[in-house]
């Protein structure tokens, strides 16, 4: 598998990355999301200019579950 990282704010433009709702307000563990038609963009939210990565809507699903479980 291949991974391949961009400018957070290439993928996607600012205003429409979403913070985690178990982010806290002062700025830990921050992921935030962005969704991509049939992928789901994610970075870290202290780093709005930072690297991003893409997953399909599948693999972001699966993901979710199973830290869920």
């Amino acid at each position: 598998m291949t991974t391949s990282y961009t400018v957070s704010t290439l993928l996607a433009p600012e205003g429409s990355w979403t913070k985690s709702s178990y982010s806290d307000q002062q700025g830990g563990n921050c992921v935030e999301t962005v969704a991509l038609g049939g992928v789901v963009g994610v970075r870290d939210s202290k780093q709005a200019n930072g690297p991003a990565f893409a997953v399909t809507h599948s693999a972001w699903t699966h993901f979710i579950d199973m830290v869920q479980r």
